[in-house]
């Protein structure tokens, strides 16, 4: 649904948010975290400090850091930035620039929920929520599934 590009800057994010807050990470250290290809990383890390998500400093304590906490920052200002989609839904099948409920394509109706949803887990879920730093949901670790989280007496995980 996203690109290489969008979901790479959104790891880079993700890893940055899961350090100390205002900690510098070097971009070799951040690619070799990420599988991102350094060469690669370094461009997505110009967009994303060319638009004020994050702050890089040169030297031997330099590094990359985010520039706000990552609960201020909504995944839509990050996809916004690598996914022109976003900001101007088309049409699912191609056909419109601009479908909507007064020209709509025949999948318009079908589509909409779908795509409502996708658009508003973008503005409603921040960096911090996708961070290895975040705590887990409750529903994450298994209560849904009915499972018992807590090890059994006797063994151990």
């Amino acid at each position: 649904m996203l690109s290489t590009t969008c979901q790479y800057a959104l790891r880079a994010l993700a890893c940055l948010a899961a350090h100390p807050s205002g900690s510098m990470v070097g971009g070799e250290e951040l690619s070799q975290q990420t599988g991102i290809p350094k060469n690669y990383l370094s461009k997505i890390l110009l967009t994303l400090g060319n638009a004020g998500l994050i702050e890089a400093v040169r030297g031997n304590a330099g590094g990359y850091r985010l520039a706000a906490a990552p609960e201020e920052i909504p995944l839509v200002r990050v996809v916004e930035l690598f996914e022109r989609h976003v900001s101007k839904p088309a049409c699912l099948l191609g056909l419109r620039r601009n479908c909507s409920d007064q020209d709509p394509c025949t999948a318009h109706e079908a589509w909409k929920p779908a795509k409502s949803a996708y658009f508003d887990f973008l503005e409603t879920t921040t960096l911090s929520e996708i961070s290895s730093a975040a705590k887990p949901r409750r529903s994450d670790v298994g209560a849904k599934r009915g499972r018992n989280t807590a090890p059994s007496p006797g063994r151990s995980r």
